[in-house]
């Protein structure tokens, strides 16, 4: 071998040998660590104490046994072919329906305490339209207004005054009471009217504040909804006084309401009906209700596996002047829903057997910060007066309620009473109606703030509704049908039943099909890992165990740093700081205080620099003399050895 390779090959013995040629497996593993891309093997390594490195193992395993955990299972999804099929059938609870007769109470019951109101009523019909008399318009006009008052002292219209607005005239009004012209102040509010009635005249009624400082005056385009909506004003006044007992004696009973019932094809009756009374429409009735011991369900659609049930109207005990259409109202609701019957109720008219198919719709949604949702209602500061869970409407209702209260110091008799408050009535509250109708004008126009507290439920059911109508019963079963209804009926009803006093009522479910509504995260944590986990591996190829990485060297070995080396320099401040301090040395004049450079501008010579005075205390260092014996020359070795010594001659 040359002598080149055998010292080539010695050197390449000695080194150390790395890579998959390393002689032990310890090397071996320290090479890859130290190589590799997978950034947890590497920080085990070149980790400094056994804590971090300790952590660092723990990292790297426990990503090596998810790894193998998500593959497995990936894998065994892969292989498995084996399907599954689900097959659920359920029942669906059978929503709270709520009746109501659209007469409130009995006309025969009532009629004593609205005796003087209807007696003024109809004279002010008289007046207005002269609906009784055959006389012309012409003459009746020609007629003092006063003649209809003739032998009676009117206390309705002198607490609210009705008015007629000839064409073109806005300042002037003639009033029912006196039949004169009078002038009119304050604002005049046109009120939309539910009947056309095309006409010169405008009517209305005048309502004033309780120190008459303030007044306005409410027109309608038709006399009729001007008379009823007067009527209505008194008619809730003098309902406000009358005891609840009372009250639900002169409505309906359930037995009267109620002629036959059946539910999912049994029979039932009034005992499946719970009272609600209602201070505009009476006595109503909830069937399935949360009283019950039982809510029912259905396990079928249609007409056969709902409520049936027909409905005694009674249209002889109708109020003339409360309501102008006969028939009844119903809603259907939760449970444990407040119902608004005069809201979103359904009218159902006499003679006809109304048909009522529902679809459940379920909604679900997210609450903050995703929308403005309560989930009860106890995060709107707005207190809930209804006995019934929070909604939309009951928010409104109370809030408006409340407002009421404390504005005019009474309740709004159609509403429930909130603690410690009474409903407005003429002896305690003599002129709440102006406060009430400038209370509910703001309420409209969005002034009480309100809309702006209430919010939406979270979650809600909501039935959709579809109704047909059919004419019942027919001309060929009416004869016996009447009669074998009449019979039934005849401890209750002490009369022959016509068809117009009756209407039939079916509900039920046209399919058991439940469409749910279900807001959820469009972003949810893992989507924004995982999309966080594709960019990062897609630009940088970076994992999880590189990002803890980065956070270990960039955070906390770079804050530790700068912490250490602020750390050195606050130590030595504070050495400083502690040190005594040393004495100052003699000031050196310098620069331009050295007063050997006040001098002209121009550079000195050899010997005008001869001239210059010394520095102030300056020493000027000399230079020893030279020791002289040093120079002497001397032998280095005194004595000769004694083998170098030179033998004498002889």
């Amino acid at each position: 071998m040359a002598p080149g390779e055998k010292i080539k090959a010695k050197i390449k013995k000695n080194l150390p040998v790395t890579g998959p040629q390393a002689p032990t497996i310890k090397e071996l593993m320290r090479w890859y660590c130290l190589n590799t891309n997978t950034h947890g093997c590497r920080r085990i390594v070149v980790s400094r104490g056994r804590l971090r490195r300790l952590l660092w193992i723990l990292f790297t395993l426990t990503a090596v046994a998810l790894i193998f955990w998500q593959c497995a299972l990936l894998v065994l999804s892969f292989y498995t072919v084996s399907v599954s099929i689900k097959i659920h059938f359920q029942k669906l609870d059978f929503p709270a329906v709520t009746i109501c007769n659209i007469n409130p109470y009995k006309y025969s019951a009532v009629r004593p305490l609205l005796a003087d109101l209807e007696q003024e009523t109809r004279a002010a019909l008289k007046t207005l339209y002269g609906f009784s008399e055959i006389e012309s318009r012409k003459r009746r006009e020609a007629e003092p207004w006063s003649w209809a008052w003739e032998g009676a002292h009117p206390r309705f219209l002198n607490l609210i005054p009705l008015l007629v607005f000839k064409e073109g005239e806005t300042n002037t009004a003639t009033d029912f009471l006196t039949g004169r012209k009078r002038k009119v102040s304050g604002n005049i509010i046109h009120k939309a009217s539910d009947v056309v009635h095309e006409s010169k005249e405008v009517v209305g009624f005048r309502l004033c504040s309780n120190d008459t400082s303030h007044c306005a005056v409410y027109t309608f385009s038709s006399g009729v909804n001007a008379i009823q909506e007067w009527y209505k004003l008194h008619y809730m006044n003098i309902m406000a006084q009358v005891p609840l007992e009372k009250r639900i004696d002169m409505s309906y009973s359930a037995q009267e309401l109620l002629v036959t019932c059946f539910f999912d094809g049994v029979s039932c009756d009034a005992r499946n009906f719970t009272l609600f009374h209602h201070p505009m429409y009476g006595n109503c009735y909830t069937f399935n209700n949360k009283q019950n011991e039982t809510i029912h369900s259905t396990s079928m659609g249609g007409s056969e596996y709902g409520l049936q049930v027909i409905l005694y109207i009674n249209e002889e005990e109708y109020n003339p002047f409360l309501v102008s259409s006969t028939g009844a109202k119903v809603i259907v609701h939760r449970q444990d829903e407040y119902p608004f019957i005069e809201d979103v109720g359904t009218e159902i008219e006499t003679a006809t057997a109304t048909s009522i198919g529902m679809h459940l719709t379920e909604s679900f949604k997210l609450g903050e910060p995703y929308s403005q949702c309560t989930e009860d209602g106890s995060d709107v500061p707005i207190k809930n007066i209804y006995n019934a869970v929070y909604s939309l409407q009951i928010c409104l209702h109370s809030c408006f309620q409340t407002k009421m209260v404390e504005k005019c110091g009474c309740a709004q008799y159609s509403q429930p009473l909130p603690p410690g408050a009474s409903y407005c009535n003429y002896q305690q509250h003599p002129n709440w109606m102006y406060c009430y109708y400038e209370l509910h004008q703001a309420f409209v126009q969005e002034q009480l703030g309100c809309q702006s507290m209430c919010r939406e439920a979270c979650s809600f059911k909501e039935w959709t509704l579809t109704t047909s109508l059919a004419q019942w019963p027919s001309l060929v079963s009416e004869k016996w049908l009447l009669r074998v209804l009449t019979w039934d009926q005849g401890q209750q009803i002490k009369k022959k039943l016509n068809k117009t006093d009756l209407a039939k009522l079916l509900i039920f479910y046209k399919d058991l099909n439940q469409r749910s509504i279900m807001e959820s995260q469009a972003n949810t944590v893992e989507v924004l890992l995982s999309n966080f986990g594709g960019q990062l591996g897609l630009w940088m190829s970076c994992s999880i165990v590189c990002v803890i990485e980065i956070i270990e060297v960039f955070f906390i070995d770079s804050l530790s740093i700068i912490a250490r080396r602020q750390w050195q320099k606050t130590k030595k401040w504070w050495s400083r700081r502690q040190a005594p301090p040393c004495p100052e040395a003699p000031r050196t004049p310098q620069g331009r205080d050295n007063p050997v450079l006040d001098m002209d501008d121009d550079l000195p010579t050899f010997t005008s620099a001869l001239r210059l005075p010394q520095a102030l205390e300056a020493q000027v260092p000399g230079t020893p003399p030279p020791r002289y014996n040093t120079l002497r020359l001397e032998r280095a070795f005194s004595n000769q050895l004694t083998d170098t010594q030179v033998p004498a001659e002889s």
